[in-house]
């Protein structure tokens, strides 16, 4: 996403949470972006900085900024929002499809996921949706894939952003979690599938796009 965001000029911040880093001013922001990482988003007592990165998502979304939640960002949104977030009964690591939910044709980004897609997963938990929230995808191995809050706040458990070189880092970091598991494939299926790199980070450009072209208040 970083390249999308630098060729239209942006300014971009990271804060990065376990360094103790203060949050940005909502009033200066234009976008939230929140990405994954290794921890759930109910380890507040081992990670205490998700008590008010959860407060802070909350006062972003009410102040009709552009959201994006990237895998443990979106189901930080959900948990931000009062929706639970838990295990999911699989592993889901690799490339599988996902497809359209039942109300996801009402959604300012149904059109943005062609049926059906196969895109790249690298997750253990999942969340309930939140409150005013329309589903808009789900796989054989987790219900809740992505979804909508009106047109400016938008939940991924999936990872299109992610490159070869990004992958094979997961790989190369978190090892444990490619125990064998019946969605999950090895490191050589995932790192094979150049063209589904390329092929994944099209659409994401598409959804930031989408996402851009969405008025402020």
């Amino acid at each position: 996403m970083q390249p999308w965001l630098e060729a239209r000029g942006a300014k971009l911040s990271v804060t990065r949470l376990f360094e103790e880093a203060r949050f940005p001013d909502p009033g200066e922001m234009v976008w939230l972006i929140i990405m994954g990482g290794p921890m759930s988003a109910n380890d507040e007592r081992h990670c205490p900085w998700l008590v008010p990165e959860k407060r802070f998502i909350a006062e972003v979304v009410a102040s009709s900024k552009r959201v994006l939640g990237v895998c443990l960002g979106a189901q930080l949104i959900a948990a931000a929002l009062g929706a639970r977030v838990f295990a999911n009964p699989e592993r889901e690591i690799g490339w599988f499809p996902i497809l359209p939910a039942g109300h996801a044709s009402r959604a300012q980004f149904s059109s943005l996921f062609p049926t059906p897609l196969e895109v790249f997963h690298w997750h253990g938990e999942t969340f309930e949706l939140p409150a005013g929230a329309t589903q808009l995808a789900r796989s054989d191995a987790c219900e809740y894939q992505a979804f909508a809050i009106g047109e400016r706040v938008l939940g991924l458990q999936f990872h299109m952003e992610t490159t070869v070189a990004g992958a094979r880092a997961l790989i190369e970091n978190c090892p444990e979690d490619l125990a064998p598991g019946r969605w999950v494939q090895s490191a050589s299926a995932m790192l094979e599938n150049t063209a589904g790199f390329r092929r994944i980070n099209r659409v994401m450009d598409a959804v930031l796009d989408r996402l851009a072209g969405v008025a402020v208040v």
